[in-house]
């Protein structure tokens, strides 16, 4: 049981499944946690709905033509909140007093402004937007310092690692870690050769086997990406240089990820594939609560298997180790480049092996430069997009 008043919760990004799950988790404990800012893109319908349940203080649709809209479906719905729009507002309300705790699980570059609002403002970050942290990672760590609040990482690769560690983020060589492993289930097409990918449609790449995901994600599972942002990801979390994390293919997606220690231990975290999981353990740390997860039954499930990563295949996993080892914006640029190939890919118009050739002719033509500030970070995130864009023009 909780001894305090509530953690507010900020979701932003309440209409997508992170949002969803932690509004699922958030409504099994009253007592601990409370909605009190809930933020969508452009999903009117799904937002007021979930307003009408979690009745919060405030409702933000990043679209401002939908404001009208927003507010008179909630006024319809009898629910008594103020209403906002713009990616301001948005930005605005995860630094504000409304809430303690801010989930960023807007999906892309756009949860960057807001993401790194919340960490300097000093509130308890549960990170899903990895986008926000391989484009910006020392950015955000230098907000979260100056900010003195807390991160914490809901997505599962990283959550497992968070609980392998002692103290969770800590320091890796004291703490006598010898790797970070992170698994990776090779998403719908694990086993198949480029031959067979070249045909690959939208529909059969978002059929993840394990995970209920967003179309976006579900295509850079099936291209690694996923995997390889994931790596950037935690050598900014956890100050592991790329030569101390490895990628291990684990298609049960049961172990979530590793740490191996250096007298020989190896620790590992193992779940239902559900993102409830990460998600209670990031909301009520140091404490854990219940997730409405299925236990784990290891006796009923199939051999646990693990595969190296097909790099010569799935060249995505590859072009991110790259874009690490390069340094710099190099990772803001091939996320850049990723988003715009998955979205030419999802509209008919880029062949599933199109977007790791896209990505790395972009890395190409924009090499590295210095993470300055969050002005020119986004000057070249404009600018491989526009490379991106004119590389997919050129080619049609």
């Amino acid at each position: 049981m909780s001894t305090g008043a509530p953690r507010n919760i900020a979701v932003l990004g309440a209409t997508g499944s992170i949002g969803g799950s932690t509004l699922d988790v958030v409504a099994r404990h009253p007592e601990r946690f409370r909605a009190s800012v809930l933020t969508a893109h452009s999903n009117v319908a799904s937002l007021a709905a979930l307003c009408a349940q979690h009745r919060p203080d405030l409702a933000v649709i990043a679209d401002p033509a939908l404001e009208g809209e927003l507010a008179r479906r909630l006024a319809a719905a009898g629910v008594h909140c103020d209403v906002a729009s713009g990616h301001g507002a948005i930005t605005a309300a995860a630094s504000g007093a409304l809430c303690d705790t801010v989930v960023a699980a807007i999906v892309g570059a756009a949860g960057l402004d807001s993401t790194l609002a919340a960490a300097r403002a000093g509130k308890r970050l549960l990170l899903a937007n990895k986008e926000s942290i391989v484009m910006a990672g020392p950015l955000l760590l230098e907000a979260l310092a100056a900010g003195g609040g807390e991160l914490i990482p809901v997505d599962s690769e990283h959550n497992a690692i968070f609980q392998c560690l002692p103290g969770g983020r800590s320091n890796l060589a004291a703490s006598g870690v010898r790797r970070l492993i992170l698994t990776a289930s090779g998403g719908p097409f694990r086993g198949r050769s480029r031959a067979e990918l070249a045909g690959v449609t939208p529909e059969q790449a978002c059929k993840h086997p394990n995970w209920v995901m967003g179309r976006k994600i579900s295509v850079d599972s099936a291209t690694l990406m996923n995997k390889g942002l994931e790596v950037i990801e935690a050598h900014h979390l956890f100050g592991a240089s790329p030569d101390t994390i490895e990628v291990l293919v684990h298609p049960q997606s049961l172990v979530h990820s590793l740490v191996e220690y250096v007298d020989g231990s190896v620790l590992a975290q193992l779940g239902n594939p559900d993102m409830r999981t990460a998600i209670a353990y990031a909301l009520a740390w140091p404490a854990r609560v219940d997730a409405g997860v299925a236990p784990l039954d290891l006796a009923a499930c199939a051999p646990l298997a693990f595969e190296q990563p097909d790099l010569a295949t799935f060249r995505c996993l590859a072009l991110a180790f790259q874009a690490l080892r390069a340094g710099g914006d190099a990772p803001a640029i091939l996320n850049a480049a990723n988003e715009v190939a998955v979205e030419a890919f999802l509209a008919g118009s880029l062949p599933f092996l199109g977007i790791a050739n896209l990505v790395e002719s972009v890395l190409a033509e924009l090499p590295s430069r210095s993470v300055v500030d969050v002005q020119t970070l986004n000057e070249r995130d404009r600018a491989a997009r526009e490379a991106a864009r004119r590389i997919l023009r050129n080619a049609c």
